[in-house]
């Protein structure tokens, strides 16, 4: 029998304790970060050094035609950077196409890094708020997050969420990231174009908002209202809705249709306007089950393989403690159990009823029941519960910013879903270049 003194503890209490190794490890932080600080710095001039010794002749006439046009070589603008220090940021002065190289000389000096948060005004920067202040402990940058993230319609945090998470996680090899992803970024988001209340493909209305507002919208008529169908597109949809005579009928006659995906980013660049945010499904979900919990709206659960409902379920009340399932049902029911379901629907006084059985199913099903279903507002999902099961992973963050979500898809099921994008992407395309000639569009 081991006496009381070799009693052994589970767990970290009962381990053997080394300060030594625990002092070693702070010991090493300060280092460690000022040489992380440093090497960001010496990356950003290196990069600065080289663009503007390959670009000297530019730089040079373009200097020379802003003071031959304007008498001065620069246009200044007051901003405030990292510790909260004012500094210009330098254009070149006149309309002539180049003015923004001349922020390579902000880079030289400091004022600016290549990636960093964007570069405030005064005014702005009175209006953070403390917790957001962390973003002054980093350089501002010519690319930052939230520009991109709004570039590319997936801008969902506020901005000061966004640069926070930034200043907490920054590094060198992030920053080479961000910008790589901003080029990109930059490309697909093209240039200002005007943001309408309505975008049109094909004679299809799609509502043009933002992931906030359009929670906004869900949650008002959760709680009171007429019944309200809501649906969303990605270019799969709109190509079936093309030669889908029901389909379409359905769509035109929805409360709201929402865009989804890159497609329809892409698509309103062509006809000359521009998508306020890709307000998709999936991304939606989980800022929708924020605000069922705290407003304690229930939700029903309607679709996919046995068991992944229930998975879904169970995910998020982990995720949102309070929030209310008030049933799921697996998709893979008889007709003749129809009217069943649709009993149990009505009886769990969910007001929010989220179906997943596929386009155009799940529209044509909820359009057939509109009259018996009781909830006030009724989603179709597509694959939404697949990916919160955790049956189907989604693509990261950074494919997800760059639009390159369909290529994650396309490589997990290429089977089911090379026709779609392979095919389907260009060919949406093309109807709508002839939609933006004034060809036909149905």
């Amino acid at each position: 029998m081991k006496r009381k003194s070799d009693l052994e503890i589970p767990g970290p209490l009962g381990r053997r304790q080394r300060p030594w190794r625990a002092l070693w490890l702070r010991s090493l932080l300060p280092p460690l970060t000022v040489l992380g600080v440093v090497l960001s710095r010496v990356l950003d001039l290196m990069l600065a050094l080289v663009l503007m010794a390959i670009l000297a002749p530019l730089l040079l006439l373009r200097g020379a035609v802003a003071q031959a046009s304007t008498g001065r070589i620069f246009d200044r603008e007051p901003l405030v950077g990292r510790f909260r220090a004012p500094f210009e940021r330098l254009y070149f002065a006149g309309p002539a196409p180049g003015r923004g190289l001349a922020v390579l000389l902000n880079i030289l000096r400091g004022d600016l890094a290549v990636a960093g948060p964007r570069p405030l005004s005064a005014r702005e920067t009175a209006q953070v708020d403390v917790d957001a202040a962390v973003r002054f402990t980093v350089r501002p940058g010519v690319f930052s997050p939230y520009r991109l993230k709004s570039r590319t319609g997936v801008a969902y945090a506020p901005e000061a969420q966004i640069d926070r998470d930034y200043a907490y996680g920054q590094s060198a090899r992030g920053d080479a990231g961000l910008v790589v992803r901003s080029l990109i970024g930059e490309v697909l988001g093209g240039g200002e174009a005007p943001t309408p209340p309505i975008l049109e493909f094909f004679g299809v209305p799609i509502v043009n908002t933002t992931m906030p507002e359009a929670v906004d919208w869900i949650a008002a008529h959760a709680v009171g209202g007429d019944p309200a169908l809501l649906a969303f597109v990605n270019p799969d949809c709109l190509n079936i809705a093309y030669i889908d005579a029901e389909y379409r009928r359905i769509l035109l006659g929805a409360a709201r249709v929402l865009p989804d995906g890159i497609g329809i980013h892409i698509g309103c660049r062509m006809l000359g306007v521009a998508l306020q945010a890709n307000v998709n499904g999936t991304d939606l979900f989980p800022q929708l089950c924020e605000r069922a919990a705290r407003t304690g709206l229930g939700l029903f659960l309607l679709g996919a393989r046995p068991g992944i409902a229930e998975a879904v379920a169970a995910n998020m009340q982990a995720q949102f403690p309070g929030l209310r399932i008030d049933g799921v049902q697996d998709g893979y029911f008889d007709p003749a159990e129809e009217d069943a379901v649709i009993d149990r629907i009505n009886a769990s006084g969910a007001a929010i009823l989220l179906v997943a059985f596929g386009v155009p199913r799940q529209e044509t099903w909820l359009a057939r029941n509109h009259a018996r279903l009781r909830p006030p507002v009724r989603m179709g999902v597509g694959g939404l519960f697949d990916f919160y099961s955790g049956r189907i992973s989604r693509a990261p963050v950074w494919m997800r910013e760059i639009g390159l979500e369909w290529t994650w898809r396309l490589i997990q099921e290429p089977g089911r879903m090379w026709r779609r994008y392979v095919i389907g992407n260009p060919l949406f395309l093309y109807r709508v270049w002839r939609q933006a000639r004034g060809g036909e569009t149905s």
